[in-house]
């Protein structure tokens, strides 16, 4: 089973999906912005990616700016709470599968994973 951490409204979100629909198999879409990972899903993915949580914030957000999550003292944890509580910060689309997972940016970097 594969899973995709999706945006509809993005480009590079419905290009990746396109991509693992086309490789077959199913496909479990959670549209992550009405149901947004918590904190230990969070976790896990981040572990799954080998990132930090700051390497996972969009910063080009208004929220990364009105939270000041440009602050460099911010924790894991800190930054971990505001994406769950503002999912729009979460860079997408993320793909799971054979317990890895990857950012679709660009889209073909899923297909190691797959």
């Amino acid at each position: 089973m594969v899973r995709i951490y999706h945006n509809n409204r993005c480009s590079k979100s419905r290009a990746t999906l396109a991509l693992l629909e086309q490789h077959g198999g199913e496909v479990e879409v959670i549209n992550y912005l009405d149901s947004p990972p918590n904190a230990a899903e969070l976790a896990m993915l981040l572990k799954q990616l080998g990132m930090t949580a700051r390497e996972l914030l969009r910063s080009g957000e208004a929220e990364y700016q009105s939270l000041g999550l440009a602050d460099s003292s911010l924790d894991d944890a800190a930054l971990i709470a505001a994406m769950v509580a503002h999912p729009k910060l979460i860079e997408r689309p993320i793909v799971v599968a054979n317990g890895k997972a990857a950012i679709g940016r660009p889209p073909e970097a899923v297909l190691a994973i797959l």
